[in-house]
């Protein structure tokens, strides 16, 4: 889990009519949608520039959560359950082609529920699901609740994670502005329960940091117990916060999967 600067900004660059997406940019040519749910503290900007980078036969629809960027003015989901419900609506109008699904950090934890969500419902689910820099799911916690300790506390457990912008660290507004959103945050993880499940029908890809303690290879692998279909894993250079420092990497093995599903689709 980490936060961003870009939760404040691009307020602009919302999908109108729909606030669950920004940065969409719809394609007649695609064949499948990919839905990207952010990281703690982050927002749909972080896959704004996704588009550019993966094959025209798909349709990067980045997921904008409520607290941040043009939705800062919202109440985050504090609670998983609710927030999965939130989006099986807001997203209905366009799971109506193949779709798959990407998340990094909490977003994993989104993209799996939500896939469960869909399925318990009897609607059509991913075709795919991407998890990335996220332990397995079923795997018990190892580390107690930061969300309920005092500002100066919590935010000294958040930035020992290495991916708060300095930014964010020496200026008290902004510092000020971020709190509510990164303690909803980690108290929508931290609250989570998991709950047995059959797996899902769908391949799975698993993507983590060779760097990464807070998601090392095993517990990694552990996701492929969530799957009837096909997993893969895949270890990229960088910690936690590769999806940004190996992201041409990342983007390049995402796109040739996104193709070979693409192909396969009416």
């Amino acid at each position: 889990m980490t936060l961003t600067p870009s939760t404040m900004t691009h307020a602009q660059s919302a999908q109108p009519g729909n606030p669950w997406l920004a940065y969409h940019r719809p394609r007649q040519e695609a064949r499948i949608r990919l839905f990207c749910f952010p990281y703690a503290g982050g927002g749909a900007s972080i896959y704004h520039a996704w588009a550019q980078s993966l094959p025209p036969q798909v349709e990067v629809c980045p997921v904008q959560l409520p607290g941040r960027e043009n939705r800062i003015r919202e109440e985050p989901f504090r609670r998983m359950e609710a927030l999965v419900e939130a989006l099986a609506a807001g997203l209905a109008p366009l799971l109506d082609r193949p779709f798959a699904f990407f998340g990094h950090s909490m977003g994993s934890l989104i993209a799996f529920e939500l896939a469960r969500g869909l399925r318990r419902e009897g609607r059509p689910g991913p075709v795919h699901l991407f998890v990335s820099g996220h332990r397995a799911p079923q795997l018990p916690p190892q580390d107690e609740p930061i969300h309920p300790l005092p500002d100066r506390e919590f935010l000294d457990k958040v930035f020992q994670l290495n991916g708060t912008p300095e930014e964010v660290r020496t200026n008290p507004e902004l510092r000020a502005l971020f709190l509510p959103i990164l303690r909803a945050d980690f108290e929508l993880c931290e609250t989570y329960r998991y709950r047995a499940e059959p797996p899902l029908p769908c391949p799975l890809s698993a993507f983590g940091g060779l760097g990464d303690s807070h998601a090392p290879r095993e517990e990694l692998q552990a996701w492929q117990a969530q799957s009837q279909g096909r997993f893969v894993l895949r270890m990229l250079p960088g910690d936690h916060f590769f999806l940004t420092s190996a992201g041409p990497l990342l983007l390049k093995i995402l796109g040739q999967e996104l193709y070979a599903i693409a192909r396969k689709q009416p």
